[in-house]
């Protein structure tokens, strides 16, 4: 039976978009027949399909090649970002290094989701994006103030009904960059301690984004010592990496999941095709990021 997670003060509303607006949005800009499919198969969908993107502020990358930039001042990113996600039917999407909210919810209303911004303690705010009632949501929940070299970028803490009633909580991360572990290591030490209470109570949880740390360091051994199960590791194939998306040699974004649902991973991979790929032979294409979107697939649960 699945346990309701403790109830927490929210301190981020979770804005909810009607799909009858959505509708009339995606008529507008003319999506309408690309996206509204999906819908149709809410009602024997029994995956859950999740995605992980550092977006990279939705400046297209290299940010300074000139149709990147024609594209940006012509308000095309949201529109393109969200059109090459909607062709993975996402259920939940967590975007590293955020755009303004303002671009985050026109991507939220175009793909008929729930949008919850985390705000970041420098200058690359979270955002998590959910086809279902996101009932409750924390940024940095750590139960104290949150330290000043901790958490620069963003950690949100979100609970997700889904529609067979069960709960979700869903951790969206982006850990703090560069090559030494210092600070990294502190910042996993202090969300392992704020998720112990649900990981002992067996909830269904999920942590994704951009952790900016490889699978053969001492931060995400520290992650497997507490139980998160890596989903690539666990399913994936090659060497899945996520960065840059011209010639990816790095992995560092994750789905990780524990509890019940660690149990139904079917598939997860890096997305390094469509327009989430750079094409190196082009000196004119560009990406929507120098990450490629990190997807996992869940199955009934």
């Amino acid at each position: 039976m699945a346990h309701s997670p403790p109830p927490i003060e929210s301190e981020l509303p979770a804005m909810t978009v009607s799909r009858r607006s959505f509708s009339v949005s995606l008529g507008t800009a003319g999506l309408a027949a690309t996206m509204l499919p999906a819908f149709a198969q809410d009602a024997v969908r029994s995956s859950l399909r999740v995605i992980a993107y550092n977006i990279y502020a939705c400046k297209g990358w290299p940010k300074d090649r000139t149709l990147a930039k024609k594209a940006v001042h012509k308000q095309q990113m949201a529109d393109r970002a969200a059109l090459e996600l909607s062709l993975y039917d996402p259920d939940i999407i967590n975007f590293s290094e955020s755009p303004s909210e303002e671009i985050t919810l026109q991507i939220a209303e175009k793909l008929g989701m729930n949008h919850v911004r985390f705000p970041s303690g420098g200058n690359w705010p979270g955002t998590l994006l959910s086809r279902f009632e996101i009932i409750e949501n924390e940024n940095t929940p750590l139960g104290y103030q949150r330290p000043s070299k901790l958490f620069t970028r963003h950690w949100g803490r979100a609970t997700i009904k889904q529609p067979n009633g069960r709960l979700l909580i869903v951790h969206s991360a982006h850990l703090y960059p560069g090559a030494d572990p210092t600070i990294r290591l502190q910042e996993i030490q202090a969300m392992l301690a704020s998720m112990k209470k649900d990981v002992e109570a067996g909830h269904s949880m999920l942590l994704i984004g951009d952790l900016n740390h490889g699978p053969d360091s001492e931060e995400y051994k520290l992650w497997i010592d507490a139980g998160w199960m890596d989903t690539f590791a666990e399913v994936g194939s090659g060497e899945g990496w996520t960065i840059k998306a011209d010639s990816p040699d790095r992995r560092i974004d994750y789905v990780m999941a524990i509890g019940p649902i660690a149990n139904h991973i079917t598939e997860s991979r890096p997305l390094f095709e469509g327009a989430f790929r750079l094409n190196p032979s082009d000196e004119h294409s560009f990406a929507l990021s120098d990450h490629l979107p990190q997807m996992a697939l869940f199955g009934k649960h």
